[in-house]
């Protein structure tokens, strides 16, 4: 190592640190005082008042009388003065491409979801450009200049074996095989941001770990027309040796004819059965969805071989990975809620050992939570070392200028 050029870059190496600690400490905990911030990050007040100075010019940050956050009540003497994110700071695109759908999200420094997309979109039918043009069309079309012009990364997920510099190894449920995916959307985007790529089911955990935040092991099953699957412990993604951890939608179920879990509960196998059932060939999941709401017999008796399913899956997954929690996703997870005793049951009679079972929910934006956990990888490096705006004098004075 060049000892010159390591002790020369100290100082702003030291200044980057900082600022991204600030920004963390400030979103982490939704507005910090400055005395919170300054012991947070070990500082006197004087010091740490200095990274507020520059955050606060560069447009991240405002200053807040505690009052007036979220309706508080005032207390009787001075009001204390709170540091809080400015969310329209910057904001963070995320893209899901499926099999029948893309779906896509805007989410702004706070992390909070400002503009969802979905369409219907046949990418078996699209070459990968035309899907990556749609999606982007999708949802720049709804953005502002201001929006564009402080955007700060596009994240892009589907169902794929992602390689770490962002091509597509293989995505056999879309035909792809060796796509350079990170260039098609670097060509696609109208502004130069960074670009993330990750598998479906990965976005979709990252997404709700990182606004729930939960200790532990949890197991996440994005339910498409594939299933795909996640495995997050205590907050970080577990990739497993080639990134395919979780993937139980892909193991073979005994006795059922070589076929795969997720070709007895995704989303096509219920479409198709039900069709089958009503001699209805446009009926769709919709449909499905409230024939079982409103007790049909067809509907009832498929999503009861759903649950039994399930349930099989379940067991399988809790008995290699034992997670204290489950979360489902994607637009099979609505059928979920309305069959939860019965996969319950099933679960119970599937062991002879009485071991605890771990909580099951359904995402809170189960249809959107791939393409909120792709925004999301963007907005975790925004607040990181990674970001090259903190890391010159020159990239926060252009900011400000914005």
């Amino acid at each position: 190592m060049n000892d010159t050029v390591s002790i020369g870059s100290s100082p702003r190496r030291i200044r980057q640190s900082n600022l991204v600690a600030a920004l963390q400490a400030i979103y982490s905990h939704r507005g910090m005082s400055r005395a919170d911030l300054a012991r947070k990050l070990g500082m006197n007040r004087s010091s740490s008042g200095e990274i507020v100075a520059e955050l606060t010019e560069g447009g991240f940050v405002h200053e807040l009388e505690a009052a007036s956050r979220r309706g508080e009540q005032s207390r009787a003497g001075r009001p204390g003065i709170m540091l809080e994110l400015i969310p329209d700071a910057a904001f963070f695109v995320g893209i899901e491409i499926g099999v029948e759908h893309i779906s896509a999200v805007v989410i702004d420094l706070a992390a909070e979801v400002r503009l969802c997309r979905k369409v219907a979109f046949d990418t078996l039918s699209s070459t990968v450009e035309r899907a990556v043009e749609h999606g982007v069309a999708l949802i720049v079309g709804d953005m502002t200049k201001a929006m564009m012009a402080r955007c700060r990364g596009l994240g892009i997920s589907t169902p794929a074996h992602i390689r770490p510099d962002g091509s597509v190894r293989l995505a056999p449920i879309l035909g792809w095989r060796d796509v350079p995916l990170k260039e098609i959307c670097r060509s696609a985007f109208p502004v130069e941001v960074p670009i993330a790529i990750e598998n479906d089911a990965n976005a979709f955990a990252i997404g709700d770990s990182y606004r729930s935040r939960i200790a532990g092991v949890t197991l996440f099953l994005l339910m498409e027309t594939g299933v795909g699957g996640g495995i997050v412990i205590d907050g970080k993604l577990f990739r497993g040796g080639h990134g395919l951890a979780g993937e139980i939608g892909h193991t073979l179920v005994s006795g059922s004819g070589g076929q795969k879990f997720e070709q007895l509960i995704g989303r096509e196998v219920l479409i198709r059965q039900y069709r089958e059932a009503v001699g209805q060939n446009d009926a769709d999941l919709q449909d499905f969805l409230v024939g079982v709401r409103d007790r049909v017999p067809a509907a009832v008796n498929i999503a009861e071989t759903w649950s039994r399913h399930l349930a099989y899956a379940l067991l399988q997954a809790c008995r290699l990975i034992d997670p204290g929690r489950i979360v489902l996703g994607g637009s099979v997870a609505s059928l979920y809620p309305m069959v939860a005793a019965r996969v319950a049951v099933h679960l119970s009679e599937g062991q002879n050992i009485p071991f605890p079972n771990p909580e099951i929910v359904v995402d809170q934006d189960a249809e959107f939570g791939s393409a909120f956990g792709a925004a999301c990888m963007l907005h975790q490096r925004f607040l990181s070392l990674e970001n090259e705006e903190f890391s010159s004098d020159d990239g926060m004075q252009q900011r400000a200028a914005v």
